[in-house]
Order: C-alpha cells, then sequence, then structure tokens
C-alpha cells in the first residue's frame, strides 16, 4: 500500500473503483508558477507546483467525435489557472478544495483525485492529495448572485438613526455587504508605504467591529469563502479588507477605502454601490454608484 500512496492519482483511482465501470480522463505533470504559502518568506515569490489530476466522468454514450460532450482537458486546466488568479493563497489544502469544487460543477464529472507538489522548498516534493466526489461538495449551480455594496461614513456608522440606515439598505431585498473607511482616531505613522499600508487596512478593520458593536447584525468577515456563503444565502455582512486585498494576485494598489470598495465591487460583481456620507467617487467607477440619505430612498450620485 505504501508504493500506491505515492503512486499516480490515477492508480489511486483505478484501486478505488467500484463494481460500475466509469471512464477517466488525467492530466499529468501540469508544472505552473504561483505565489503561495503561508510563511512570509514566500510572500511575493514564485514557486513552481505541480498538478496530478484524475477525474472520473459519466459514461455519456458513443460521443460521435464532438468535444462539447465531453469533459475537456483544458476544463481541469483552466480550473486550476482560475483558482491561482481568484486570490492569493496559504494553503495547498485550500487550493485543492477550490479546484476540486470547480471541476465536479462541471455535470460529466462524478469524482475527482487531485495531488498538488511544491517543487522549490527543497531536495524534495511537498504536497496534499485529495479525494472529492460530486456527493460530498458544494457546488455552486444556477445564476450568479450579485450583491449590493453599501458605504458608510463614520458620521453614519456613529448616527443613532444607524438601525433606521441599514433597515433602509436591507429593504431593498438584496445580499448586502456593508464597508467602512479609515476611523476619525489617530493612527500610527510609519513612513513606508508597504508597512502604512497595512496599518490603514487595520484600521479600516478596526471601524468595521465599531460598526458590529452598535449593531448585531453586523457580522465582519474577511475571506472570499465567507462573503460568497453569505451572498448565496441573501445576508448582510461587513467586509474587513486586509485578506483579500493583501491576497490579491492583481488586487487594488494603496490603501485608499474607496478604490477598494470599487474593486470590490468588481470582484464580487456588485449590482450597485450605495455610499452614505461625504465620500467623493470618481467619475469613472466600475459599477453605478448612488447616494444613500440619511432618510428615504437612494438618489443618484
Amino acid at each position: 500500500m505504501t508504493d500506491l500512496a505515492f503512486a499516480h492519482p490515477e492508480e489511486r483511482a483505478k484501486a478505488m473503483a467500484g463494481a460500475d465501470p466509469v471512464d477517466r480522463i488525467s492530466l499529468r505533470d501540469h508544472v505552473v508558477q504561483a505565489d503561495i504559502g503561508a510563511f512570509q518568506q514566500e510572500r511575493g515569490r514564485q514557486q513552481r507546483l505541480r498538478f496530478n489530476v484524475v477525474v472520473e466522468v459519466a459514461p455519456n454514450g458513443p460521443a460521435g467525435d464532438d468535444v462539447d460532450r465531453i469533459l475537456s482537458y483544458d476544463r481541469i486546466s483552466e480550473a486550476i489557472a482560475a483558482e491561482l488568479a481568484a486570490e492569493r493563497l496559504n494553503l495547498l489544502e485550500t487550493l485543492a478544495e477550490r479546484i476540486a469544487t470547480r471541476v465536479l460543477a462541471e455535470p460529466q464529472a462524478l469524482r475527482i483525485f487531485l495531488r498538488i507538489e511544491k517543487l522549490d522548498v527543497g531536495p524534495y516534493a511537498l504536497g496534499v492529495e485529495i479525494v472529492r466526489s460530486r456527493e460530498n461538495v458544494e457546488t455552486v449551480v444556477g445564476d450568479a448572485v450579485h450583491p449590493l455594496i453599501a458605504h458608510l461614513d463614520n458620521a453614519a456608522i456613529a448616527s443613532q438613526d444607524l438601525p433606521f440606515i441599514i433597515d433602509g439598505i436591507l429593504a431593498q431585498g438584496m445580499p448586502v455587504i456593508l464597508t467602512v473607511g479609515l476611523p476619525d482616531f489617530p493612527r500610527a505613522v510609519t513612513g513606508h508605504k508597504p508597512t502604512q499600508r497595512r496599518v490603514d487596512l487595520l484600521a479600516m478593520e478596526q471601524n468595521a467591529w465599531a460598526l458590529a458593536a452598535r449593531d448585531a447584525r453586523c457580522v465582519v468577515v474577511g475571506t472570499r469563502t465567507e462573503l460568497d456563503w453569505a451572498i448565496r444565502r441573501g445576508r448582510m455582512v461587513v467586509w474587513a479588507p486586509s485578506k483579500m486585498v493583501l491576497d490579491a494576485v492583481d488586487g487594488p494598489v494603496g490603501a485608499d477605502p474607496v478604490l477598494l470598495v470599487l474593486w470590490l465591487a468588481g470582484v464580487m460583481q456588485a449590482t450597485v454601490v450605495q455610499v452614505h456620507g461625504d465620500v467623493a467617487i470618481p467619475a469613472d467607477a466600475c459599477v453605478p454608484v448612488m447616494r444613500l440619505p440619511l432618510a428615504g430612498a437612494p438618489s443618484k450620485a
């Protein structure tokens, strides 16, 4: 069994085959470079990852040489590329789960055997291997859900009318992501752009927690997974930006709160951004922006 443990996932798939035969497609020794890892010394540098994948697929009868009737090998490599591009990750385990979920969303896919290895950590390969089937992976089906993003300034957060402001936002019947800017209290000044960016992002998160303290409906979250979970269930959450911004493969520069909100709107495919308070919005915003007054319906910005 030790030999099987280190064999290609295709051998594992054969060993775990059931009574009913299934077809398999595989991707062998697919090597790409990525910025991944939990340690600080791994940040900002590319390292090689090797992927070996086997997907069991439902027999679909004669395909008639029609590529549209099969699960294409490209779907596997595209799933890998899409998850690496979505955000910077710390763990191979997380990457493996996300790739498996994406592949198993394909209608032909039944089970996936996936091994990922880091090739540049030393004179050896370190990796993880998972096996997932359609039954034990939550796949996203149906049309995408587009949230409303509501940005609250400090006056709105401190206002005695905050519950009514939130009532008005929720009354629109959409999943909501609340965002906040920098707090009014002084924060550290480092004189060094990379560290100042981290200080500013953490200050925004303090402001998010201050908002949560004023209304129990405001749940602070910091990961894309948590945002997606809340959106699919029509919930309201408050965005803590540090992790997503710092882990973004092609993210925003600096820590300007408004630019972060517009970046988030693009990432989450928001329907609209509603702004409460004296916040300057660029004319070339990527999504529709509306002003949310203290009372009443929102008006055009």
